[in-house]
């Protein structure tokens, strides 16, 4: 698609954020939801995927922009807000462990001044006179991942993450494989119960050292120590974790029965004569200039220490002061976290690289001068989108500061403009996919505003989103092809077998035609091949709202594909209106006239429907698949309008099952309870979602009741 069609195609000025001060409480309210969304997914990938996002400036300016929403609109804060959880959900591949004290998180500070404020705070709150004794202690902040230890009569009875703060995973067998967590504890002196909380880690030497034989064993290295340590540890098979070498720190405690010292630094030195290693570095301070100066000296020994750090936490030493101080929102007023600005060097722009995401993302990657940053060889930084490469003005060639951003993403900070070279030109983004040919369009949101994503439109046929789309085509809520899973689809699409949706279609015809055909193939069988073409077979006939959201069209998730599906008389009236639905046309106001849809879908179905790569793939899948009438709604049911949520091992329904009955029945599916839930559906193992449902007084009923009471 030309960029004269009428789509906005300049650059667009980079938009600070409106001063608190002057956004309006419904701007506030918008902009707040936005933040806790984007927030709450950059927690899911660092703490259950161990796969930052984002850099930590990059997550603490987006942190921080959050809580002065809520300081300044207190009726944005609930039970849900982001300031009263700490970390993500514990994974579902562990058990999980309730923790008998939460493990809480930790403001953070960047300047100087700020700790002087800490401070200055902590003798307010405490009516402390500046002349009055307070001593602090200074720690570095391991950048691992937190680890609480359960030890009773001295022996190690389990391990858990920390979790959302409040319930982590149960790692105990992989823990007790760490030769530095001693799985009796030393001497005689140590309380009946003693939860020592701290760090697990890995040493850099040992970091780089693991990445070679994950070289040589041809699999995917490790980003840094950090998700090493984490990945390490959160094996199933506890085989793997002792193969890595893992470290531990103690720093901190949860329940203990009788405290072995009324300070902090006496406390640390307690858990290091039980025999838990802990950190030489920590000091005790008295006041902000001294824990500026052990501040200093830690971050000059960084690179020579032997482990990543990214800062210095201070705490208020004596424990009957950080009672009296408590807690504000997820984190203590007695401790705060001092954190290391970025490392940085400096290297040249070779090139800028596109790269095309499983979504359709463009994402700029610059190709450096291999220069070393922290201890890591950086020869690529992202570029993020190209407003970013406008706004910077980075052209290949420039000679550029790096910083890896967190100690994890390299990214370019800015170019060093006294020595650009002549003849430079700025960099132009390709407004085509590079993989495929499609074009390359930036959304436009309901105010009117861009994204600063650009993505390819050719979703059907752009071999860079090929598996993800095709698993997501077969999968159970969209096509549901039986026995063409994820693994198969991604063998099926390396070998050239299947690369675009309809060549699911035409499989079976190929194979009776081929010399090596699939069932001759390791792992397949001639039961095994017949089942799997007998289920595309029982697919070439599916409801439209299926094969709609089966087209992976942006925007139209099941619900939005079953609008659509209502509203439309058949797929050629709706393929026929989105083709037309330009911005400003009679087509894209009745798309946007559709209960629940509005311009961004328009807009999604319009850079779809326009791209004729997508066009010819459609054409070709309508030969081998016939679209039925979505099934219609028994709207009737007593459980037509309520809000729904299923809980628990549902016996004579699988989930997806369940959900499907509901939604025929004109129920709406929800995944969490809340004041705006009408019912629980509870099965055996039920556990927080039931809890919640009785704290709120929702009504609970059994699978049985269930099937009663919608008449099965």
């Amino acid at each position: 698609m030309s960029a004269d069609d009428g789509r906005p195609s300049g650059k667009r000025a980079e938009r600070k954020p409106t001063p608190i001060e002057d956004i309006s409480p419904r701007r506030a309210k918008l902009e707040y939801s936005r933040l806790a969304e984007e927030l709450a997914e950059y927690d899911r990938r660092y703490y259950q995927e161990d796969s930052p996002a984002v850099s930590d400036a990059d997550y603490d300016a987006l942190r921080q922009r959050y809580e002065a929403l809520e300081r300044a609109f207190p009726e944005l804060s609930s039970d849900a807000s982001l300031t009263k959880k700490v970390g993500a959900a514990p994974a579902e591949k562990f058990a999980k462990i309730k923790h008998v004290v939460p493990m809480l998180s930790l403001g953070n500070v960047f300047a100087d001044e700020e700790v002087h404020e800490f401070v200055a705070r902590v003798r307010r709150f405490l009516g402390f006179a500046d002349e009055a004794p307070l001593f602090f202690t200074a720690e570095p902040k391991i950048d691992g991942l937190s680890c609480s230890l359960r030890y009773e009569k001295g022996v190690l009875v389990y391990a858990a993450t920390r979790g959302d703060g409040y319930e982590g995973e149960d790692i105990t067998a992989n823990i007790r494989t760490l030769e530095e967590i001693p799985q009796r504890l030393h001497g005689e002196s140590w309380p009946d119960v003693l939860e020592a909380r701290g760090e697990v880690y890995m040493r850099r030497e040992d970091f780089f050292a693991l990445n070679e034989r994950q070289a040589a064993a041809n699999k995917p290295l490790f980003a840094n120590p950090r998700n090493s340590a984490a990945g390490s540890l959160r094996q199933l098979d506890p085989k793997v974790t002792a193969s890595r070498p893992l470290r531990f720190f103690a720093y901190s405690w949860g329940e203990v029965s009788v405290m072995p010292s009324d300070t902090q630094y006496g406390m640390v030195q307690a858990l290091a004569s039980f025999g838990l290693p802990t950190n030489p570095l920590t000091k005790i301070c008295a006041g902000a200039e001294e824990m500026l100066a052990h501040f200093r000296d830690i971050e000059a020994r960084r690179a020579t220490l032997g482990y990543d750090i990214d800062g210095v936490v201070y705490k208020v030493d004596d424990i009957g002061l950080q009672t009296r101080l408590g807690f504000v929102s997820r984190a203590p007023r007695w401790a705060v976290a001092h954190k290391f600005p970025a490392e940085q060097a400096k290297t040249i722009v070779r090139g800028i690289d596109i790269n095309v995401g499983r979504t359709g993302a463009l994402t700029p990657i610059a190709r450096l001068e291999p220069v070393t940053v922290g201890g890591v060889v950086v020869s690529n930084a992202t570029l993020h989108n190209e407003d970013e490469i406008a706004r910077k003005d980075i052209r290949v060639g420039d000679t550029v500061v790096v910083q890896r951003a967190g100690d994890v993403i390299p990214q370019i900070v800015e170019v060093v403009l006294d020595k650009r070279p002549e003849g430079t030109k700025p960099y132009e983004f390709p407004h085509v996919c590079p993989a495929c040919g499609s074009a390359a369009v930036r959304e436009i949101d309901e105010k009117g505003v861009e994204d600063v994503v650009r993505r390819c439109t050719g979703s059907l046929v752009c071999p860079a989103q090929g598996i993800e789309r095709l698993k997501h085509f077969a999968s159970r809520n969209a096509m549901d092809i039986e026995g063409l899973g994820d693994k198969q689809i991604e063998a099926f699409f390396e070998e050239g077998l299947i690369r675009t949706a309809s060549e699911i279609f035409t499989l079976a015809e190929r194979n009776r035609a081929s010399l090596t055909k699939l069932e001759n193939r390791e792992g397949y069988g001639e039961t095994s091949v017949r089942n799997l073409f007998a289920a595309i077979d029982a697919r070439r006939s599916v409801p439209i709202n299926r094969f709609l959201f089966a087209l992976g069209i942006r925007h139209v998730g099941e619900t939005n594909a079953k609008r659509l599906a209502r509203h439309f008389a058949d797929f050629a009236s709706l393929r026929d209106t989105a083709r037309d639905a330009a911005p400003g046309s009679e087509a894209r106001e009745r798309i946007e006239s559709i209960e629940g849809i509005g311009g961004v879908v328009a807009e999604a179905l319009y850079d779809f429907f326009a791209e004729p790569h997508n066009e010819r793939e459609i054409d070709a899948l309508l030969t081998h698949v016939t679209l039925e009438p979505m099934p219609q709604i028994e709207s009737a049911s007593p459980v037509a309008g309520k809000t729904v949520v299923f809980t628990g091992a549902l016996e004579r329904l699988t989930r997806d099952e369940a959900k499907a009955q509901a939604e025929r029945f004109g129920a709406k599916i929800s995944g969490s309870v809340s004041k705006k839930t009408d019912l629980v559906v509870a099965g055996p193992g039920a556990g927080s979602k039931l809890a919640k449902a009785e704290e709120l007084g929702v009504e609970v009923i059994s699978e049985e009741e269930w099937f009663a009471r919608t008449g099965q």
